[in-house]
């Protein structure tokens, strides 16, 4: 009976590939573009904000789950928990959209300004006390954090997550994409733990996902924004939060954790986009190394021999590197996962 709930992904996957086409057209009609930063002289043809689309079938997709849980198999005590998540993403999704329409090139909100923001979001999973205080991180172990868990631990969790995942984007295709490898395995590890409800719920994400990444692929038709972006990072806390497994989150989330601390090399102020040629090809932007992009046209000119690196190479290496990430975690907590279910 549980297979019905699959309805759910179908759901957010057909909403996306009704909407985000009209999406497209209507900005492209009144002028709600955005230049292409990695394409010679920047021009500026490719639809804003398109993660609108994605947040808004992903929300219908859940509330479609919920409603089956309700009149078809029954109402369990998840329910409250879900609508916190929602709650969550909804909020991260006005700040990102707001975000976008202030522009990035004019600072956008003002970085203290959002980060208070992104700590109000996680007031509804605080409420609720969501979670297990019980937590297991990489090298510190098994903790009990008592009451430090909501008060402290899931704003700082939800921040962190939103914000990192952030900063790794800029290239066609790369956040959705990433979110595609990431919730897809994530939701795979919810499933291994008896988490089923947010293994769905994952894939709900990632159905929409699916779709925009098609129209956000190079050459792209459409851009996420940060409302998309943020409620990513956030979904990806809150699975890991509600499910608890922060050590094989923790880990997949390598590659972020990489590009922080490459954007705070650069006070984070260095943007992740290459200089483009007039062949499409692109030139490392800086003498040094700010980010996972720039590396990886670092590792390409070094390994091609005519030495021009395109961006969806780029974009397929770092893929390739968030992949490897998820096999290794399949080996190192493969006790977690296989063992002891």
């Amino acid at each position: 009976m549980e297979f019905i709930l699959l309805v759910s992904m179908f759901v957010s996957f057909v909403l996306t590939l009704i909407i985000l086409p009209k999406w497209i057209k209507k900005c492209n009609i009144v002028g709600l573009l955005w230049e292409d930063m990695n394409k010679f002289k920047h021009p500026k043809n490719v639809a804003s904000s398109g993660g609108i689309v994605v947040i808004l079938a992903f929300i219908i997709g859940v509330l479609s789950y919920i409603a089956i849980k309700t009149y078809y198999l029954g109402v369990d005590g998840l329910f409250v928990k879900i609508f916190a998540l929602l709650c969550v993403i909804l909020i991260l999704a006005i700040i990102g959209l707001t975000d976008d329409l202030l522009g990035w090139k004019h600072g956008g909100l003002s970085v203290r300004f959002r980060i208070f923001l992104v700590l109000a979001s996680s007031i509804p999973l605080v409420v609720i006390n969501a979670g297990s205080h019980v937590i297991n991180l990489p090298f510190f172990g098994t903790l009990n954090l008592g009451i430090l868990y909501p008060l402290f631990f899931i704003p700082i969790g939800i921040t962190g997550a939103t914000t990192t995942y952030n900063f790794l984007a800029g290239l066609n295709g790369l956040e959705a994409g990433q979110g595609i490898i990431v919730l897809g395995f994530l939701s795979f590890v919810a499933y291994r733990t008896n988490n089923l409800a947010l293994g769905l719920i994952g894939l709900i994400m990632v159905s929409s996902l699916i779709v925009f990444y098609f129209y956000n692929k190079y050459p792209a038709k459409v851009f996420p924004g940060d409302i998309m972006t943020y409620s990513i990072g956030a979904l990806i806390a809150i699975m890991t939060i509600l499910g608890n497994f922060e050590k094989i989150a923790v880990f997949v989330f390598i590659p972020y954790i990489l590009e922080t601390f490459l954007k705070l090399r650069g006070g984070l102020k260095k943007q992740s986009f290459g200089i483009p040629n007039e062949d499409g090809s692109l030139e490392m932007p800086y003498d040094k190394i700010y980010g996972l992009t720039h590396l990886s046209i670092f590792i390409l000119k070094k390994i091609k021999k005519d030495k021009k690196v395109y961006e969806k190479e780029i974009v397929y290496l770092i893929f390739l590197f968030q992949i490897i990430i998820c096999f290794l975690a399949l080996v190192l907590f493969r006790e977690a996962l296989f063992l002891h279910v």
